[in-house]
């Protein structure tokens, strides 16, 4: 009997969900516009924090690698 209940709700949210969305399309594109670049700079952030991270450990690896080599 649960799982009907909650695909019953499932459903219910879904369709106000589309209601809401329809009916206040213009805020869902304020909110869109104020969000996206947000998203856009902090996913850059992200994206070069972890490059330089894997720089960073490229060249710790190298630096382990050239020693060990010299012992032999």
């Amino acid at each position: 009997m649960g799982k009907y209940i909650s695909i019953t709700g499932g459903l219910v949210v879904i369709l106000l969900g589309l209601i809401g969305l329809i009916s206040w399309f213009p805020f869902f594109i304020s909110a869109l516009k104020a969000t996206v670049p947000i998203v856009l700079i902090l996913g850059g952030l992200i994206a070069l924090v972890a490059g330089m991270s894997e720089l960073k450990g490229a060249s710790k690896a190298k630096q382990e690698v050239a020693p060990a080599e010299e012992k032999k």
